[in-house]
């Protein structure tokens, strides 16, 4: 590594040797809101109670990610760690307010590293509308250290209430309805201004494949296209998927040619189509050894395809995802499983908990044949 490139990542795969690990101190369950209540998976337990979770489950949290963060460290790759702010407290804008916060545990759900650029997201929860002041310590400092470092933010969103499509909160209404607004691509999110989470972004090199669905929208894939020109952005869903949140436990690649597809919220076969014509090899992935989320957590049990890459050889799993670590062994890699389970209840897995800041390589072409933007 050069000693004054700090920011450099272009893919999930290359090989990584510089990332943010999150935190999960003084993390909140939030209140309901417009863009939260319908996003939890059935049986979870949420939304429940608001407020601070359990100090218990922070001390279990933060030690799983802690024990992470030195697994990482033992590998030769340099662990930055962000600072938490009082998540509790509430916070409002001239059009909202909402009784507190969330957390700084997931940093790659706000933060979007394309090449030497850090790009931060607008978010579409109210409450998540300050996190991005976890990490603003680290970015200042690398802004001072490197000088070819990019940082951006997106402008930031009202999330006033027509943000948001009326009747998505309404429990009463059948799946068949939900799963026909999915079908025809009419999510919670409506198209009053851009919005995206940088997880829903699927980083390929020069190609941006980008997730369009809870938080997420049309107008926000745009904005991004705009912000990379160079790029090829691609707005993709999935129909099966009645909680479209975050892309990377449903798409997943892992190395040039290789991507794990989720196989109850599979591609549409038009999206399927460019990776196949690209030789890519799309490979269903293993089933979830967990039956149920866990609870007070807001994500599936498909976070056992929610893995950190390391490299094109070497893959951290959570060490309970037995299934899934048998798919890599098969597949040629050298899995690594990290406790984490403790962790999941606090906004996601592996891949969701870190943020990239630099791996090796630069901007590859792995979609050579021509195909459609957005």
């Amino acid at each position: 590594m050069i000693e004054s490139v700090i920011v450099n990542s272009w893919n999930e795969w290359d090989p990584l040797r510089h990332v943010i690990v999150g935190r999960a101190d003084d993390c909140c369950i939030p209140a309901v809101e417009p863009a939260f209540d319908f996003q939890a998976p059935p049986g979870c337990g949420m939304p429940g109670p608001s407020g601070r979770r359990p100090a218990e489950t922070v001390t279990a949290a933060n030690a799983q990610l802690d024990d992470f963060a030195r697994l990482l460290e033992g590998r030769g790759i340099t662990v930055s760690r962000p600072d938490p702010i009082a998540w509790d407290q509430p916070i409002a804008t001239p059009d909202w307010t909402v009784q507190s916060m969330m957390g700084c545990m997931p940093p790659r759900d706000v933060l979007l590293t394309v090449g030497r650029e850090i790009l931060e997201a607008t978010m579409s929860w109210r409450c998540r509308w300050f996190e991005y002041l976890a990490y603003r310590p680290l970015l200042d400092r690398w802004f001072e250290q490197d000088p070819g470092f990019r940082r951006e933010a997106a402008p930031k969103p009202r999330l006033t209430d027509a943000s948001y499509r009326p009747g998505y909160l309404d429990d009463t209404v059948p799946d068949e309805d939900r799963q026909r607004w999915v079908l025809d691509r009419q999510f919670v999110t409506t198209e009053e201004e851009p919005l995206f989470d940088a997880a829903d972004v699927c980083r390929l090199g020069r190609d941006l494949f980008v997730q369009h669905g809870f938080t997420t929208n049309l107008k926000g894939i745009d904005w991004l296209a705009r912000h990379f020109p160079e790029h090829r952005v691609h707005a993709v869903d999935f129909p099966g998927d009645l909680h479209p949140v975050h892309i990377d436990g449903t798409l997943v690649p892992v190395r040039p040619g290789l991507v794990l597809s989720c196989p109850v919220r599979p591609l549409r076969p038009e999206h399927k189509a460019v990776f196949e014509r690209n030789g890519w090899e799309v490979v269903t992935a293993a089933q979830p050894a967990q039956k149920a989320p866990d609870p007070l957590s807001y994500c599936s049990v498909w976070l056992s395809m929610n893995c950190l890459v390391l490299d094109p050889r070497t893959v951290c799993v959570e060490a309970t995802e037995v299934h899934q670590m048998e798919q890599f062994d098969r597949l040629g890699f050298e899995v690594v499983p990290v406790p984490f389970r403790d962790v999941y209840p606090f906004g996601g897995g592996l891949h969701c908990s870190t943020a990239d800041v630099y791996r090796e390589g630069s901007c590859e072409d792995y979609f050579p044949r021509r195909i459609d933007t957005v």
